[in-house]
């Protein structure tokens, strides 16, 4: 049915309104929490740490049993075989410093409902239902706080063993909400009851929520959440799972072509296939893929959150670790490019990620792959002092092309790249300009 004209026009202006409301608020929010994320913005680099029941059998976590792959009594059975036995949460940390990461994320209890912690609500936990018979989560949270690495809380909302939650299989549910309410309402002071456990006894910088999207914002109290959290700690930060109350976007696994809007996001990726521990999972990332993601994130002006799996008695696998270590060897001799730089210049002005310094008088170039030969900047409306590669400090030649000097047009940059200065992953290039970075985007000719 075709709408009369005038009430086309009616609506039109009203969404108009509301989306300007909205982003206008969306302006706001970023200009009140800007001070809390300017460590997050620096960071650049989280490690995320996928432990649980799930790794003993090296199943889905909790999809498992959700998706059907095995029966939910099969898959809680897992906790008899979970012991930490190995758990060095010192060594967790000495391995996520020496790959740069400035945060960690660690589950602190994922959709099967077991809480790594000596959680007071009558639910699943490590302490009371494994072998490990302890809390996993204060010893890493205090070694994480010594070693000055920014502490993340993962928190399932959703709970899909708790006898309360409505969802509990991917065709099944256990009621409806509008038929039982006050069940629903015992559900939602579990959930908080819990959150308020992790945030009062770790104290986390970060908390990472996930499973928003089985209810909306008005279900979960999402608002009275995060008024909560930040009441206890007003410098908290809260990824973009709670409905529409996070400070950033989280997007996953698939790396956004283009920047997100939004003033703040965070990649999570995983090292392998899966995010929790799989015997069978070998498909590992190399250090190279790794390193070129991270790059292309960087120059986004994202972070990386890199997925590590260890096995159900706390051993972080070797593949694992030296992954790590070789991103760590990277990002030490390439830091002043990445650690607290400011999102790059756009595509087409270069092929392939930049970043640039914070007082934008350095542009930083990473060459993809054994790169040798020539390499071109257009629209660099900039004179250069320098050139050097990143690391050795070799200084480069250049030369601008077809610079005409009535026009406003830059020339191109061509910087003669030779043999021998190259990474084995990834080449980073300064250029030390003599004011801050200015480009030209126009059509060229005359304009």
């Amino acid at each position: 049915m075709r709408l009369p004209f005038f009430t086309r026009i009616f609506i039109a202006i009203f969404f108009i309104s509301v989306c300007s409301d909205s982003i206008a608020q969306q302006k706001t929010n970023a200009v009140s929490i800007a001070p809390k994320m300017s460590w997050f913005q620096d960071a650049k680099l989280g490690i995320f740490i996928h432990w649980g029941i799930y790794a003993v059998d090296g199943v889905d976590e909790s999809w498992a049993f959700y998706n059907k792959k095995m029966s939910w009594e099969a898959y809680m059975k897992q906790l008899n075989g979970f012991t930490a036995s190995k758990y060095n949460p010192t060594d967790w940390v000495n391995l996520i410093k020496a790959s740069g990461a400035k945060y960690a994320v660690l589950t602190t209890k994922h959709h099967d409902g077991v809480a790594l912690w000596n959680t007071k609500q009558a639910h699943y936990s490590t302490v009371k239902n494994t072998p490990a018979k302890r809390d996993l989560l204060t010893p890493f949270y205090q070694e994480l706080k010594k070693q000055n690495i920014k502490a993340g809380a993962y928190f399932s909302l959703i709970d899909w063993s708790h006898p309360d939650y409505p969802a509990f299989m991917k065709d099944s549910i256990r009621y409806a909400i509008k038929d039982q309410p006050e069940r629903w309402q015992r559900f939602r002071n579990f959930y908080q009851s819990q959150l308020n456990e992790v945030a009062d006894q770790f104290q986390p910088d970060l908390f990472w929520f996930d499973g928003d999207w089985e209810h909306s914002a008005e279900e979960w109290e999402s608002e009275k959440v995060r008024a909560n959290l930040l009441t206890k700690n007003p410098g908290a930060i809260i990824n973009g799972r709670l409905m529409g109350y996070g400070d950033y976007d989280t997007p996953e696994q698939n790396v956004p072509v283009s920047r997100p809007k939004y003033n703040w996001w965070e990649l999570c990726m995983t090292i392998n296939n899966n995010w929790g521990y799989q015997h069978k999972d070998t498909n590992w990332k190399t250090p190279s893929q790794i390193i070129a993601l991270f790059a292309d994130v960087v120059s986004h002006g994202g972070n990386l959150l890199l997925d590590i799996g260890p096995k159900e008695d706390g051993t972080i696998p070797k593949e694992q670790r030296e992954l790590l270590l070789e991103l760590g060897q990277w990002n030490k001799k390439h830091e002043r490019a990445i650690f607290g730089s400011l999102a790059g210049i756009p595509q087409g002005h270069f092929y392939g990620p930049t970043t640039i310094s914070k007082d934008s008088t350095k542009l930083y170039l990473f060459l993809q792959g054994q790169t040798a030969g020539q390499i071109m900047v257009k629209g660099l409306d900039n004179a250069i002092q320098s050139i050097k590669v990143v690391g050795s400090e070799k200084q480069l030649q250049h030369k601008v092309v077809g610079k005409i000097s009535w026009s406003p047009v830059p020339g191109l940059v061509y910087i003669d790249v030779p043999q021998g200065v190259q990474d084995k992953y990834m080449t980073v290039l300064e250029l030390q300009l003599t004011k801050p970075v200015k480009l030209y985007s126009g059509r060229g000719g005359f304009e």
